[in-house]
């Protein structure tokens, strides 16, 4: 049995490979607060918007005090080319094993096309100094969303 996120609650330890060669584990953020978003593929519409806004605010982010990253199954790869492509100033994270989706039950059967296919559902978390989930949002519609995470942000004291 894996563990869970829940509110309230210190997230699970995780250590899993990011973009710029580095292994990132929630432990290394202690004191800082955390901003998880996962998104479903790497170069997509709407995932390429909600990376644009949160790209478009991490200064805003920086200022309050909080660390933003994206997270999805695609490869390392892919994900650097999708940071440099969009000049993305915060790290991805790769889980192709889903193991931080299975953290935060982020996999959900979604219809594509008609079919039935396994995959993340659009969603973001944020984690305080001290390392506990403090609020999450699901199927996060993209327009707004930035902004309203950044306005739960700025309530938490650095």
């Amino acid at each position: 049995m894996s563990k869970k996120a829940s509110i309230g609650k210190k997230v699970p330890t995780f250590s899993l490979p990011a973009t710029g060669d580095q292994i990132l584990k929630l432990s290394k953020f202690k004191g800082k607060t955390v901003v998880l978003y996962f998104y479903p593929k790497d170069s997509t519409p709407g995932c390429t918007r909600e990376g644009q806004d949160f790209r478009d605010n991490n200064l805003k982010f920086k200022r309050a005090g909080a660390i933003v990253f994206g997270i999805s199954r695609d490869s390392i790869k892919s994900h650097e080319k999708f940071k440099e492509k969009q000049e993305f100033p915060f790290d991805l994270i790769s889980d192709e094993d889903e193991i931080l989706c299975d953290i935060f039950d982020v996999i959900k059967m979604k219809n594509m096309y008609g079919k039935k296919v396994r995959g993340i559902e659009r969603s973001t978390f944020l984690i305080d100094q001290t390392g506990t989930l403090k609020q999450e949002w699901r199927k996060v519609k993209v327009d707004g969303h930035v902004d309203e995470v950044l306005a739960a942000v700025k309530t938490f004291k650095p």
